[in-house]
């Protein structure tokens, strides 16, 4: 295939060519440990410093609370389990939703196991957390609230502002995994009442294995990473300046962007959504109408299989997925589905199309014409569609 059709972007995104010159330098000219005391390790370090402000200057946190981690998943690990650990001498209660990411997810259940309690709050048929439910969940021994700022498979954006009020006023610690938000759409920790946040660096156009925690100054989590004195002695380990300064130049082209890009891939996307529903009968859209991420659309079609329909685009050199991609090649529907309310037969049907800047008008008019070939050939083998047909 000469030519495909990058539609993934929620999974990760093409590194730009100015964030791969920022890094070039620090493979093979300033390739000293920043931790070094000597005259060479100087730049290295100002590289990893100048990151910091940069990041800690988009979200409105101080240079210090900025850490850099090898990830998001590993953000989210160190933001709840070293908030459980700090904090369990006043209570083992998290709450959370059951649309998070399996970084949180996974991680909650493994504290399930040490003897905490975790609350997995509900969402709408919308994908928005339930407040009332929420605020209901809330116990005297309740340390943290951690909620995605918008889910990495149907695009919902949280009421942020109105958990993090909510988790202050209770004196609660709030946690969001801002991975799929971060650089897409505007945060701010101090208006949203964000206490610790986990963000990457390849969901922005910068380099894999980097991301990014923010913790708010005077939380008293703890090391994370022993064995060395870096990030202020809480993660250990060498810096990873090539990808530090990557994330450092991708949040700088986001910032500079973001209104820009956000009003393009919304017009966009508004367009592909009215596009599929309009030509692609028993279709459903996921997630909110509005309140979703610039670039995401999600839709279920009843009577195939999301697999198929996966690979039969592939084949059409367009990149698609059929929900998050860390859990890709499961046999079993999305959770996020299953929490939203979808049955299984129709959650097995999605489909996820995350666009870009780059992405054009024609290559959605491309993609839904095929969309609507592949559906149609799809149901033409299915025997519950047919039956389904003859009782109309």
């Amino acid at each position: 295939m000469d030519k495909y059709i990058y539609l993934d972007n929620a999974s990760t995104t093409q590194v730009y060519p100015e964030v791969f010159e920022a890094m070039k330098p620090y493979f093979t000219e300033y390739y000293a440990n920043p931790s070094s005391v000597y005259s060479f390790a100087e730049r290295s370090k100002k590289a990893v410093e100048e990151a910091r402000n940069i990041i800690a200057g988009f979200i409105g946190a101080k240079t210090e609370e900025i850490y850099f981690t090898a990830g998001g998943s590993e953000s989210d690990n160190w933001a709840i389990k070293e908030t459980a650990r700090a904090y369990a001498d006043k209570g083992k209660h998290i709450i959370t939703t059951t649309i998070e990411h399996h970084a949180v997810l996974h991680t909650c259940q493994a504290l399930e196991k040490q003897g905490f309690e975790v609350t997995y709050v509900n969402v709408g048929s919308d994908g928005i957390i339930k407040l009332d439910e929420l605020k209901a969940a809330i116990r005297p021994d309740t340390i943290l609230i951690s909620v995605m700022a918008a889910n990495n498979e149907i695009g919902s954006i949280q009421p942020l502002a109105e958990i993090g009020a909510l988790a202050k006023e209770k004196g609660i610690l709030f946690h969001t995994d801002a991975v799929q938000a971060f650089g897409h759409i505007p945060i701010n920790v101090d208006e949203l009442g964000i206490d610790m946040l986990s963000a990457s660096g390849h969901k922005i156009n910068g380099p894999k294995g980097i991301g990014i925690m923010y913790i708010r100054r005077g939380l008293k989590t703890g090391s994370f990473i022993h064995g060395g004195a870096q990030e202020r002695r809480r993660r250990a380990g060498t810096h990873n300046v090539t990808g530090i300064a990557g994330i450092g130049k991708a949040v700088e082209i986001a910032a500079r962007t973001l209104k820009q890009r956000a009003e393009y891939e919304t017009n966009l996307r508004n367009y592909l959504i009215d596009s599929v529903m309009d030509e692609i009968p028993y279709t459903r859209l996921n997630g909110h109408r509005e309140e979703r991420l610039p670039n995401n659309a999600s839709f279920c079609f009843r009577f195939i299989e999301g697999e198929s329909l996966i690979m039969f685009l592939d084949q059409n050199g367009i990149c698609a997925s059929s929900g998050s991609a860390c859990t890709s090649g499961s046999l079993d529907p999305s959770h996020v589905l299953l929490a939203i309310g979808l049955p299984h037969e129709i959650a097995h049907g999605s489909l996820r199309l995350t666009l870009s800047e780059k992405t054009t008008k024609e290559d959605i008019d491309f993609t839904v014409s095929k969309l609507k070939e592949i559906v149609e050939k799809l149901r033409s083998m299915s025997p519950l569609y047919e039956d389904f047909i003859k009782q109309q």
